[in-house]
């Protein structure tokens, strides 16, 4: 998961570098989007707290962090088992399976290694994309160049 991660983020940051013009600007505008993912990754705030319209609904599900944290938190918890806070008997135990339903509000519905398999996808959707902006500049630019020539004369 961790791999992964290190992947995702340098396919991210290299779109970024082919966008942004300057070194410096690639630098913060990168750490400014790992920052906003990273908010709204389920970490910070459980799911249900996030704000529905715009922190919910498309950034929560686009960004990684979700599916590593929950990937890790799948990891750890399952088949464990904790004693509960609760005075109701002597002996009550908390399973992880309940902790990851009801304190952490991880979905539950895949493995962790479908969160690993969806981390995968997106570093593959990332480095497609950097593809193909690569190559629409290669294509580009020689053009621009010719047009910028006729113009100045």
């Amino acid at each position: 998961m961790l791999c992964m991660c290190t992947l995702l983020v340098e396919s991210m940051m290299m779109i970024i570098a082919v966008i942004v013009p300057d070194f410096l600007m690639g630098i913060v505008v990168g750490a400014g989007l790992q920052g906003v993912m990273m908010l709204n990754g389920g970490f910070f705030r459980l799911p249900n707290e996030l704000p529905k319209p715009v922190w919910r609904y498309p950034c929560y599900y686009i960004s990684f962090h979700k599916y590593a944290v929950q990937g890790f938190y799948k990891n750890e918890f399952l088949g464990l088992s904790f004693p509960s806070d609760q005075l109701v008997e002597a002996n009550a135990t908390i399973s992880g399976v309940q902790v990851l339903k009801e304190k952490l509000q991880v979905e539950m519905g895949y493995s962790k290694w479908v969160n690993l398999a969806i981390l995968f996808g997106m570093m593959l959707i990332y480095r497609t994309m950097f593809l193909v902006i690569v190559k629409v500049t290669e294509e580009l630019r020689p053009k621009l160049r010719g047009m910028r020539c006729r113009w100045s004369k």
